[in-house]
């Protein structure tokens, strides 16, 4: 669920750069004066209520070590529709840096806090790697399409239940490329540190 709230009547809101594809581009009004004209913003379509992006995880190019870590589009959509360039984007629960690197991308300041160090540490980076525009991150503009019901990869045949898997070597992911350069073992070594005080991070334009 996401909760928007404004001071006052004046604020920022653009939904624009965030449309997504019209279902139907091709639709037509039937009647009244608009009857033979498309019906559709050309643009694009409000992204409506239900967001769908896929989770950040095992080889997803964004993962780091953070166990509940969101993909960086999802940020996005907020930062480009109720912010201006320029403005302060603030997270008081940062994790691994998502909304800062969202923010910076687009030419906005950041700032965070979290508690734990390696978190921060790895947050830094990837501010440093958005900032420099070589952050990988899933382009948002990228569909998420349900598999071809003729694919082989859509359905499972019984008769390879029993064939072993072999072992695959892949590429890990920029994020815990970042935390295993960094030095950073795993996240539950610094599950110890949780009480100790936050470090908090300001992001310049």
């Amino acid at each position: 669920m996401i909760l928007w709230f404004t001071k006052g009547a004046e604020y920022a809101f653009d939904v624009d750069p965030v449309r997504v594809p019209q279902k139907y581009p091709g639709k037509r009004a039937w009647k009244g004066p608009r009857a033979g004209e498309y019906t559709g913003n050309p643009k694009g379509k409000n992204p409506g209520d239900v967001w769908i992006f896929p989770n950040v995880k095992a080889n997803h190019v964004e993962k780091t070590i953070h166990p509940c870590q969101f993909p960086v589009e999802l940020v996005e959509r907020f930062v480009l529709t109720v912010t201006r360039p320029g403005d302060l984007v603030v997270d008081p629960y940062m994790g691994v840096g998502t909304t800062a690197c969202a923010a910076v991308m687009h030419g906005r300041r950041a700032a965070g806090a979290e508690a734990l160090a390696v978190y921060v540490e790895i947050a830094r980076e990837r501010i440093r790697l958005a900032a420099e525009g070589s952050l990988q991150t899933r382009p948002r503009e990228r569909p998420v399409h349900p598999p071809d019901p003729n694919s082989a990869l859509a359905r499972r045949d019984p008769a390879l239940e029993r064939i072993a898997r072999r072992p695959t070597t892949r590429t890990p992911p920029q994020g815990l490329r970042i935390a295993s350069g960094r030095g950073v073992a795993s996240a539950q070594s610094s599950q110890s540190n949780a009480s100790a005080p936050s470090s908090a991070m300001r992001v310049p334009n």
